[in-house]
């Protein structure tokens, strides 16, 4: 081909145009400066999005080009090499990651070096595109270097080369994002619209007006002015610095609405660009936003403010790009989403994983029920967020009813200094926990699932919470068996083996019943212990540890309207699951030790205070491993070392993997059920789109253990749908799910 002749980056799009090289070189180099200016690196970003696709420029590859359009199928040639070499000339070699890794997903320091050394000794095949694109663009070879964060000259202990590491995912993820979204364009045909988000001040004055709609609507209740003390204290500290802070509200305080209001006013006064809450269960996300929603979405037709984004679904396994471009990117001012969906895109190397990760700068990151975090990751979770804080311009707020002593653990103190603040006055947790003291316990050692399911039938609105899927199951069974003449309604399971949009519905139908009195027996795994609203009179825990002991003692008598306190009766079935991860068990050793009969209850703190600092006295650094033995020490010392596949193999947030499946109910009404299967052609054939189609299926993802989904694979239950998403062809009970297989 002619040398004088344009040169292209992509193939034709519906419009029958193809994208011009140096106009999608500029476009990514525009977006990642945006992106990257939250931070005080738009000039390197810009520059890394330039460079990313120089390798396009040389003859070979645009030939290639030419021949994938006409034939089909892929170029099938490498193009990141040239943009490497340019990249490690201009910019500290290890930033040359961002482009060597921008399809295939960020690579380990060591290979990346020899890579560069072998680049630059055997390339000169790399000097015909590298002249070609400068030719095109000449800020490709600056006079003087990007400009670059002055704290990173100073970066040579091993926590200052671990903020490296996130520096440069978060330069990875602001060019990734810049180049789905340029390419993402060119095949639409036409660029899509950005809209203008609402200010921050804006959005607080929305929240605090409809909160006071809010609280004038619902029915009175003795706790309301505690409440209001609660958000009242969080609000008046949103003045103070940017920095790690606690919020510890005992349940039934009124915490959601205070980090919430809490994060807009700290935002507003710090010029912040979002807030994302993240939450360690599914069923949490889809509650919080539902409360976010009324409080910030605008009336009628106008483009909503509240994100919610808890799909965990792997895009860069199958259908390549296009898959890749649905991915969520968090563009927008408030995310509610899933700590695991948080923390693996910080910790990950792909593209689809990573490209939201730079909207973590200048955004106040509120961690709901901090307790679920891992013990064995805390060390890089909490090295990470300092990282944020120091030097991406982000407020962490650590919020949870049984805040964990977190200054426990070693590798934290330096973060228990001068950022980590609470927003409560001293004293006020323990005058809320005794005012919010709304219940009494029972223990029923030795007993089993039948006995507690028999027992609860006998009332006229009990919650029992089972620690598996399995035991919901059991339970339900037994419940339904023991009650032939319930009404319809009158026993209800909730497991994440329903899909997100039925447990919602079962959630509203308990809700209902329970404000009208009406008699209702339901049966939940722990997906109902944070987060999800109910008031129940009598409520059964199975054994587990304290925290979610508490945490479901928060469903029982939770507006205190009972003229006495509510019931929970924990019991300890001989015939009960248990999870099987590790650090579980050895916790609720512990746990045994400082709660039961005779000894403390869950809602004593000195008790829970004392439990968590046994806790990770024991099983926090190298005395916490997963199941391969690595602990959270040794990936903190990977990141040091810039081994980026090394770190995402080593960070999983679930030990006890789970699979996606999008179910298509009977019970949903035709169109909805149409819709479903044109998101999920549209995914299977890869065809563009963008990240409406992949949240259009969240409300219809369940879970099953990895296990499970393989035999369904196997049998033709769990069809492909993309990546690791399958959709359901098996059977689906109406009110349990996807049921586990027989015993």
């Amino acid at each position: 081909m002619s040398s004088e002749g344009p040169l292209w980056a992509h193939s034709i799009n519906w419009r029958g145009e193809r994208h011009r090289l140096d106009d999608h070189l500029r476009g990514t180099g525009e977006r990642a400066r945006e992106h990257a200016e939250a931070f005080g690196c738009g000039e390197a970003a810009e520059f890394l999005g330039l460079a990313h696709d120089v390798g396009k420029g040389g003859c070979a590859w645009q030939c290639g080009l030419l021949r994938a359009e006409q034939e089909g199928g892929r170029v099938g040639l490498d193009h990141k090499q040239a943009g490497t070499v340019l990249a490690a000339k201009h910019l500290p070699w290890q930033f040359a990651a961002v482009v060597h890794g921008h399809h295939g997903g960020l690579p380990a320091a060591t290979d990346l070096k020899a890579l560069i050394k072998d680049f630059r000794s055997n390339g000169a095949h790399l000097a015909e595109p590298i002249n070609r694109i400068v030719d095109l663009i000449p800020e490709l070879a600056p006079t003087t270097p990007p400009v670059l964060p002055d704290w990173l000259s100073s970066a040579r202990s091993d926590t200052a080369l671990a903020d490296v590491d996130l520096l440069t995912r978060m330069l990875f993820s602001s060019v990734v994002d810049a180049d789905f979204l340029d390419t993402a364009d060119h095949f639409r045909g036409r660029p899509r619209p950005r809209v203008q988000a609402p200010a921050m001040a804006e959005l607080r004055d929305r929240y605090e007006l409809r909160r006071k709609e809010l609280l004038a609507g619902r029915q009175p209740s003795p706790i309301d002015q505690l409440r209001t003390d609660v958000y009242d204290q969080a609000v008046t500290a949103a003045t103070g610095l940017r920095g790690i802070y606690r919020l510890h509200v005992p349940t039934g305080g009124g915490k959601t609405i205070s980090a919430g209001g809490y994060a807009l006013h700290h935002a507003a006064a710090h010029g912040m660009r979002r807030v994302i809450v993240a939450v360690p269960f599914i069923s949490i996300t889809e509650q919080n936003a539902d409360v976010y929603r009324r409080l910030l979405d605008p009336d009628g037709a106008g483009q909503p403010v509240v994100l919610e984004h808890h799909s965990s679904v792997d895009l860069d396994g199958t259908h390549g790009h296009w898959s890749r471009l649905a991915a969520e990117n968090w563009d927008a001012p408030f995310v509610v989403t899933t700590t695991v969906q948080l923390f693996h895109s910080l910790f990950a190397r792909t593209p689809s994983a990573m490209r939201k990760l730079h909207r973590l700068a200048g955004a106040v990151i509120v961690l709901d029920e901090v307790q679920a975090l891992p013990d064995r990751l805390l060390t890089p979770i909490l090295s990470a967020l300092r990282g944020l804080v120091e030097h991406f311009g982000a407020t962490v707020v650590l919020s949870s009813a049984t805040q964990p002593e977190l200054s426990a653990i070693p590798a934290t103190r330096p973060i228990a200094g001068r950022t980590t603040n609470t927003l409560l006055a001293d004293g006020m947790t323990h005058t809320l926990n005794e005012k919010l003291r709304r219940v009494r316990y029972e223990w029923r050692p030795d007993t089993t699932l039948a006995a507690t399911a028999a027992e609860a039938a006998t009332h006229p609105q009990t919650l029992t919470v089972v620690n598996t899927t399995k035991n919901a199951n059991t339970v339900h069974r037994t419940l339904t068996a023991l009650r032939p003449d319930a009404q319809p309604g009158e026993i209800m399971h909730l497991s994440t083996r329903m899909t997100g949009g039925h447990r919602r519905e079962t959630i509203a139908a308990i809700r209902t019943r329970l404000a009208h009195g009406a008699p209702v027996t339901a049966v939940s795994t722990s997906l109902i212990e944070a987060g999800v609203d109910l008031d129940f009179p009598r409520l059964y825990r199975a054994w587990t540890l304290p925290e979610s002991m508490l945490q479901a003692a928060g469903r029982c008598n939770r507006d205190g309207r009972l003229n006495g306190p509510g019931t929970v009766v924990i019991y300890d079935p001989t015939d009960g699951g248990q999870p099987f991860d590790r650090t579980y068990r050895l916790s609720m050793t512990t746990a045994r030790r400082l709660f039961g009969p005779d000894l403390a209850d869950p809602d004593n703190l000195d008790a829970l205070a004392a439990y968590y600092r046994t806790r990770y006295r024991t099983q926090t650094g190298r005395h916490a491993t997963d199941a391969n033995g690595t602990t959270g020490e040794t990936i903190e010392q990977l990141r040091t070392a810039l081994d980026f596949p090394a770190v995402a193999d080593a960070f999983q947030m679930i030990d006890d993997q789970s699979g996606s499946v999008v179910v298509i109910r009977t019970a949903l009404a035709a169109p909805d059920q149409q819709a479903l299967r044109d998101a999920i052609r549209v995914l299977r054939a890869g065809e563009p789109m963008g990240p409406e189609t992949l949240r259009s299926l969240q409300a219809h993802t369940a879970s099953i253990p990895l296990q499970e989904l393989e035999a369904a694979i196997n049998n033709r239950s769990a069809l492909l749908i993309t990546g690791d998403l399958y959709e359901w062809a098996g059977p689906y009970h109406p009110d349990r799910g996807i049921e586990p297989p027989a015993a």
